[in-house]
């Protein structure tokens, strides 16, 4: 029988998540369209509090962890809430409450935006990770780890 390897920094890792909002209501899950997440433990995809709750695990191993919003999505920061022209929006992406839109950045990144507020000729746009604040449960299942 083959010993089973613990997750570590570096280990290549393939594993099925979901993570749930404190109501139980999901936020996100691989098990959706059945498509297992690979990463590298240590390249940056997860943040330091995730990854530290998958040190350890092995191969079959399942797993819940209950995340703060300071380990998990952080805080809301008042500071990434913008107010824009509507006249920004055009025709083909007219601005709605709710809306998810990919802004371009000087650098040519994009980074998503939520479209909080749509007032007379002004549009407010929430930059903040759209689980921040949140608690988040983390359940995992390792498929695989090299």
């Amino acid at each position: 029988m083959t010993e089973l390897v613990e997750i570590k920094q570096n280990s290549e890792v393939v594993l099925h998540f979901d993570l749930k909002l404190a109501d139980g209501s999901a936020a996100d899950s691989t098990r959706v369209n059945d498509k297992p997440a690979k990463l590298v433990i240590g390249d940056g995809n997860l943040t330091q509090s995730f990854e530290n709750c998958l040190l350890g695990l092995k191969t079959g191993d399942k797993k819940s962890f209950t995340l703060n919003p300071d380990e998990a999505f952080g805080q809301p920061n008042p500071d990434n809430i913008y107010y824009m022209e509507k006249s920004k929006f055009g025709s083909d992406t007219p601005a709605e409450e709710g809306m998810i839109l990919a802004f371009t950045q000087p650098d040519g990144s994009e980074l998503p935006g939520i479209v909080r507020e749509v007032g007379g000729e002004s549009v407010t746009v929430d930059f903040n990770h759209p689980l921040a604040g949140q608690v988040i449960t983390f359940d995992v299942e390792i498929l695989s780890v090299n």
